[in-house]
């Protein structure tokens, strides 16, 4: 189902939403990219008391609860349908109108769940959607129950079978469909070992979970002093407030203290890691994947070249970090930079009051590179109801773009007057108006991109609005916010997401050779990274060796790599469409409407971005160089 990528995104990043993942609280885990900020009024306004205009418009998903629950009944007696064709696929007029009905019931099941989530989402306290949600949610596990025949039955065909029914033309529009399920046959076990895989399913969620415990629930922090000398008990959420403060004793206090905290209980957090990747291993093995890099990244059908290019062409750029590292060594006035001085500000905050009416009016300025039929469907999005711009009591926090496939996407926002919040709005937008260029040129299966690309529509925005408010800037000290603004969006989302991934592939290699991954271990491994990633030129603080032990993304392992190939392809995009012009944007218009109709490598590829080759990190590296170069000259 299309929305299914999504709710991954959902769980992966708790209080965000889906088709929004590259932001979190914590700078140590995922980069900050577009998380507005709280609103300091003292009077949030109820649903009622905001205007109509600032909300978005459901009705055009459904035009009241009558028309919902004519849908639903459609959609249960659809699964009743379902069951007749199993034991049938093996005829391939069977086998079309068995994806047909599937096609039908998975989009009546979309529909219901993104309406019933999204009028929860606009105040969680009400109980009538609260209830709405929980009936879609229960829907769509029965949907999932009974669609899960198909894939089994049909690589249970023959191969002859298989490739047969691939070339017959009756189920052309399914092609993509069956090669990829053929593709997949290789590391699909029998019945009954498939069903024994099925049954320790429990037991492989153990790490995540015992780690997710022991991280939220059990872990207690000391107090530590604020910037008023006040004893504060530290804590996830309040770390990057510390780590972000301009006192440094407040930073140095609070590092210590977390790491500290972490270095106690290291037997048990590194027996818990070693129970990940030993799972790992074992399904692998199981699966017959030459290793559990290959086998993550199978799914994507992604080239082991994409993930060591990113590191192997990283490491050749370490020198523009150390540069970078110096320059901020030198903004701070320190004579040594140490980790807890990575986030502290760089420059005095340069206030920047934008309403939300000239965030539009800017970001809409910032994408006219993408040509006139992009800036169209964005009017379209800006006024015709996609966006629910506003806070009120009740509504769910942070920013996402969702939708369902034949109506238009929507975007919620919880926007502030200021720069975050109008990064945050062409982030969204570019999820959307991808949403809106693949629905309108792809069938419903093959719509649905690919996590691996998502983050690109939306983060090509972002560097589009950066070059473009860069350019017209004439404020030194507007200008060097905004350079410093991007340049750790380079350290956090490039730099460090390619760090970790280095660290996840170093311990799994190490374990499929049967070395023992001991905390000492563990430890020397993370921090050795550091000083490689970092450089001699600051202190790296013995107590980041702990790091390792806090980063929730371990437990899904290979994954953060998404974060520096797509930044990465965007950078790439940007670069291309600002010095090519049209030949650029008619490229990048051909990826958004290309929606998941190929593997993810191949639709970049069609549109000059190959990630299997190192130029697009290359010209990521080369917009961050630019930045250094300009931020040097404004403090010489």
């Amino acid at each position: 189902m299309k929305w299914l990528p999504l709710l991954l995104a959902l769980s992966l990043v708790p209080g965000a939403a889906p088709a929004s993942v590259g932001a979190a609280n914590d700078p140590h885990v995922l980069p900050t990219l577009s998380i507005p900020r709280r609103n300091s009024m003292n009077h949030v306004p109820k649903r009622s008391e905001t205007a109509p205009e600032s909300r978005w418009k459901l009705e055009d998903l459904f035009g009241d609860q009558a028309a919902w629950d004519k849908e639903y009944a459609e959609a249960k007696a659809q699964i009743k349908q379902i069951a007749d064709y199993q034991g049938k696929l093996a005829d391939v007029s069977q086998l079309k109108a068995c994806f047909e009905l599937e096609d039908e019931l998975s989009l009546h099941v979309e529909r219901l769940y993104v309406y019933a989530n999204m009028k929860h989402h606009e105040d969680t306290a009400e109980p009538t959607y609260q209830a709405l949600s929980d009936k879609s949610k229960k829907l769509s596990v029965e949907s999932g129950e009974a669609l899960s025949f198909i894939t089994p039955e049909v690589l249970g065909l023959s191969d002859e079978q298989l490739d047969a029914i691939i070339k017959d033309e009756s189920v052309a529009k399914f092609r993509h469909t069956l090669e990829e399920m053929r593709r997949q046959k290789a590391h699909v076990l029998s019945k009954s070992e498939e069903a024994l895989l099925a049954q320790v399913g429990n037991v492989s969620s153990a790490p995540g979970t015992i780690f997710g415990m022991l991280n939220n629930a059990d872990l207690k922090f000391p107090k530590v002093k604020n910037e008023d000398g006040e004893e504060v008990e530290l804590s996830h959420g309040r770390y990057i407030q510390f780590l972000e403060s301009k006192n440094r004793d407040v930073r140095r206090e609070a590092f210590l203290a977390m790491y500290d905290t972490y270095g106690k209980l290291k037997n048990t957090l590194a027996s818990t890691l070693n129970a990940n990747v030993t799972k790992n291993i074992f399904y692998a093995k199981a699966r017959k994947y030459d290793s559990v890099l290959g086998m993550s990244l199978y799914g994507d059908n992604i080239p082991k070249e994409v993930y060591t290019n990113l590191i192997d062409t990283i490491h050749k750029h370490l020198p523009l970090m150390h540069r970078y590292m110096e320059l901020r060594k030198k903004l701070l006035g320190l004579d040594e930079l140490h980790m807890y001085d990575l986030f502290a500000p760089l420059v005095e905050e340069f206030k920047m009051d934008i309403t939300y009416e000239e965030a539009k009016k800017t970001v809409a300025d910032s994408l006219k590179p993408l040509g006139e039929d992009y800036l169209k469907v964005l009017q379209e999005g800006f006024e015709d109801g996609w966006i629910d711009v506003y806070e009120n009591e009740g509504k769910r926090s942070g920013a996402y773009s969702w939708g369902a496939f034949g109506t238009h996407p929507y975007v919620l926002l919880n926007h502030k007057d200021n720069l975050n919040s109008m990064f945050t709005l062409t982030h969204e937008m570019g999820h959307a108006l991808h949403s809106y260029y693949s629905d309108t040129n792809q069938n419903y299966r093959d719509a649905q991109y690919t996590i691996f690309l998502a983050e690109v529509a939306s983060t090509l925005n972002e560097a589009l609005l950066m070059d473009y408010l860069l350019g017209k800037s004439t404020d030194p000290k507007e200008k060097m916010y905004l350079l410093t603004y991007y340049a750790d969006q380079f350290r956090t989302t490039v730099f460090r997401q390619t760090m970790f991934a280095e660290f996840e592939k170093i311990v799994h290699e190490r374990a499929e050779q049967g070395e023992s991954l001991t905390p000492q271990e563990l430890s020397k491994i993370y921090y050795d990274l550091n000083v490689q990633y970092y450089g001699t030129g600051m202190v790296v603080d013995k107590d980041i060796e702990m790091e390792w032990a806090r980063i929730p993304h371990f437990y899904n392992s290979f994954y953060v790599y998404k974060y520096a190939t797509g930044f990465s392809a965007a950078t790439s995009f940007s670069k291309q469409i600002l010095e090519e012009g049209q030949p650029a944007v008619d490229r990048y218009l051909g990826f958004l409407k290309s929606g998941g109709s190929d593997f993810s490598i191949n639709i970049l590829k069609k549109a000059g971005v190959d990630m299997s080759s190192p130029e697009p990190i290359e010209q990521a590296m080369s917009v961050f160089e630019e930045l250094i170069g300009q931020m040097e000259q404004l403090t010489n």
